[in-house]
């Protein structure tokens, strides 16, 4: 009968326990491989074209609307947006392409007072805006499969843009009308992540989201044809931005 002596067992605990056991080395020194069972899937192959457009308006309208220290909100806005986009994958879950945007919005404000105090407030009439925006942006997106699905799967996507736009600005009415004209351009680098599901092999839903970003604005203005200034604007963000929410169809060709 063999006698397993105490102190072989704590001698055994110990050589499991230490910085060589834990590198996947046995007690007398030789290397035992080591493998964490991780099992990549493709989730998009080489060679697939991608293609889709995002699209989204608003719409809003106010009657003597009443909120905190605004009174009598009375104006009509609205908002457009299109973006369509044509990627091609290089190599697996890799996809590099162009994407390709306008914005268009509308606000007239007919009448609205911002009341602070019973002794301070101040009225806006007649704001009429109306302004577009383009722009060309650069992707590159890397996809992740969630664990063996194909239908399912996370990205994601840098983004370099450039673009520019115009608005024009009027206040008043009559002889107290004022008017101004604003071109700007914009640049602007960053990350959204997002999420892809495919609803059959071609087509898919996207959603993502802006993350990381910097901005770039220079904005030129002419007020009432005579007067001229510019501004310059900086900015930089690393949070989540529920206002930069984007959903679209993607078709995988």
């Amino acid at each position: 009968m063999k006698i397993i002596r105490p102190a072989s067992i704590l001698i055994g605990i110990l050589a499991l326990c230490s910085p060589a056991g834990a590198r996947g080395q046995s007690p007398l020194g030789d290397e035992v491989p080591f493998e964490r069972d991780i099992e990549s899937v493709v989730f998009v192959p080489k060679g697939q074209w991608i293609t889709g457009v995002s699209v989204s308006y608003t719409q809003t309208n106010q009657n003597k609307y009443q909120f905190l220290v605004v009174e009598n909100l009375s104006g009509d806005t609205y908002s457009f947006k299109v973006a369509p986009m044509v990627m091609y994958a290089f190599a697996n879950d890799m996809a590099a392409g162009i994407k390709i945007g306008y914005d268009r919005g509308l606000t007239k404000l007919e009448q609205v007072d911002f009341v602070l105090d019973s002794e301070t407030d101040y009225s806006v009439d007649h704001l009429y805006r109306l302004g577009h925006n383009y722009y060309a942006m650069g992707v590159l997106r890397n996809y992740f499969s969630l664990g063996h699905s194909t239908r399912f799967g996370l990205f994601t996507e840098a983004q370099l843009q450039l673009g520019g736009g115009q608005s024009k600005v009027t206040t008043g009415v009559g002889q107290d009308l004022s008017g101004s004209y604003e071109k700007n351009f914009h640049a602007s680098i960053g990350v959204a992540p997002g999420m892809a599901v495919f609803l059959n092999n071609y087509s898919a839903l996207e959603v993502n989201v802006g993350v990381l970003g910097f901005n770039f604005t220079n904005t030129t203005t002419k007020t009432d044809q005579i007067y001229e200034s510019s501004r310059r604007s900086k900015s930089a963000r690393f949070n989540i931005n529920l206002f930069s929410i984007t959903f679209g169809v993607s078709f995988y060709l």
